[in-house]
């Protein structure tokens, strides 16, 4: 899934750079895509927390093993 979403991004920003060189200034289109860009990298960081999370119950949810010696 977030392999998909820096896809996207990546895609965007090349769209974004595009933009840039034909019109050789800042224009709507741009603000359009980088919103677009904002919120895939809101997307990706949701994603990755998730898995965060996920990571972190399966470490805590090992059973802890104390060697008495």
């Amino acid at each position: 899934m977030t392999e998909d979403l820096y896809k996207q991004k990546r895609s965007l920003e090349l769209r974004w750079q595009l933009e840039y060189e034909q019109s050789g200034k800042y224009t709507l289109n741009m603000v359009e895509i980088d919103n677009k860009i904002k919120g895939i990298i809101t997307e990706i960081k949701a994603e990755e927390r998730k898995i965060a999370d996920r990571e972190n119950a399966i470490v805590n949810a090992a059973p802890q093993i104390s060697v008495a010696t």
